[in-house]
């Protein structure tokens, strides 16, 4: 059982801090006597009066956790006066031991003496009385802190999911709505290869869990498939240049990252054109960043330097909110302008390259 596993099992945790508590009771008197040359009999003192306090903590915890949902000034209270009722009584029967064991039967002559020393054992029980509270509301604390830190988990992963899946029927609606032209246009051979580069696609984006990343060579595979439906779509109208360094495709990346990127280029800068357009896609290692941009030579950022209407739609809106979920302020997407024309999205994230492609690589 690991330390977290133990400070989260009450029952078993109270046991072994009691008997390692009461265990180094026994030790630091023990060493007491040692100093003050106590005779052997006080060890046999020392070890009644360990035993006698161990289970007087039995029922003081019962009572404790009676009262755990009480005000804490009733708490107080109550605590204060067992302390010191049980303590009288501890006391007592250390006192009797003591006399009978250590003095040979010696016996006071005020039935007062008996209680004596009682402040002492009034300590012992109080102290270990704000130690079972103070331990006990740390454990609370803990057991929220840890169901608040699930929550937000579960909060997160469902947001990433919904972002990752809202691509889909994006994607789909576009794709679908460009098959259905190539059947209107009685173009049923293009329709059909198309519609089997959509469902290679669609297989590989249900198959893989949004919540895993894959490295960037993996998504470059899977961008391709994309690649093909639009390239069916377009023909020679629609260029693709990669410039990819290796150690940059070795990267972890969240799957379909670019998709909504090159999804946009295509809209604004390569469906809008007679002559079509061309996209860039890089990729390179800077340090402990990965920078990938997807560039376009279409109409860009235009004259007054406002973005474009793809900014605010779903595919840089979505991949903004799933950078930001994932890697909070550790990321940056920035739009800029291409020279001579057209659009530059750049994106920025910590470079991550499992350890078993890193030794390959090197």
């Amino acid at each position: 059982m690991t330390l977290t596993e133990l400070l989260f099992d009450r029952r078993r945790f109270f046991w072994v801090l009691n008997i390692g508590g009461w265990g180094g009771y026994v030790l630091a008197a023990y060493l007491g006597a040692l100093v003050h040359e106590k005779p052997d009999s006080y060890l046999a003192v020392i070890t009644l009066t360990a035993a006698i306090g161990f289970a007087l903590t039995i029922p003081i915890r019962f009572v404790f956790h009676r009262l755990w949902n009480r005000p804490p000034a009733q708490i107080a209270l109550v605590c204060l006066v067992l302390c010191y009722v049980l303590a009288m009584g501890w006391t007592s029967l250390e006192n009797r031991a003591y006399w009978a064991w250590v003095k040979n039967g010696w016996q006071p002559s005020d039935w007062m003496n008996q209680f004596g020393g009682v402040m002492g054992s009034f300590y012992v029980l109080l102290c270990w009385s704000g130690l079972y509270f103070g331990i006990k509301y740390y454990q609370q604390l803990q057991q929220q802190t840890q169901a608040t830190l699930a929550a937000t988990a579960a909060a997160h992963q469902a947001q990433l999911k919904m972002l990752r899946y809202q691509l889909n029927p994006h994607f789909l609606f576009n794709t679908l709505n460009a098959i259905s032209t190539l059947v209107l246009d009685r173009q049923n051979a293009t329709a059909n290869l198309a519609v089997t580069r959509l469902s290679d696609f669609l297989r590989y984006s249900l198959d893989n869990d949004p919540m895993k990343r894959v490295n960037l060579g993996q998504e470059l595979e899977a961008l391709d498939l994309y690649l093909e439906i639009e390239k069916v779509r377009f023909g020679d109208r629609l260029e693709v240049k990669k410039e990819l360094e290796t150690r940059a495709l070795q990267a972890l990346v969240p799957s379909l990252i670019l998709q909504p990127l090159i999804e946009n280029a295509i809209k604004y800068a390569v469906t809008p054109e007679e002559d079509g357009g061309t996209i860039w896609i890089t990729a390179r290692a800077h340090g402990e960043q990965l920078m990938m941009t997807v560039a376009d030579n279409g109409p860009g950022l235009g004259n007054g330097h406002a973005p474009p209407k793809a900014s605010c739609g779903v595919g840089l809106s979505n991949t903004r909110e799933r950078l930001k979920q994932l890697y909070g302020d550790e990321q940056a997407l920035a739009l800029a302008p291409n020279s001579p024309r057209g659009l530059v999205v750049t994106i920025n994230i910590p470079l991550d390259i499992p350890l078993e492609l890193a030794k390959q690589g090197a």
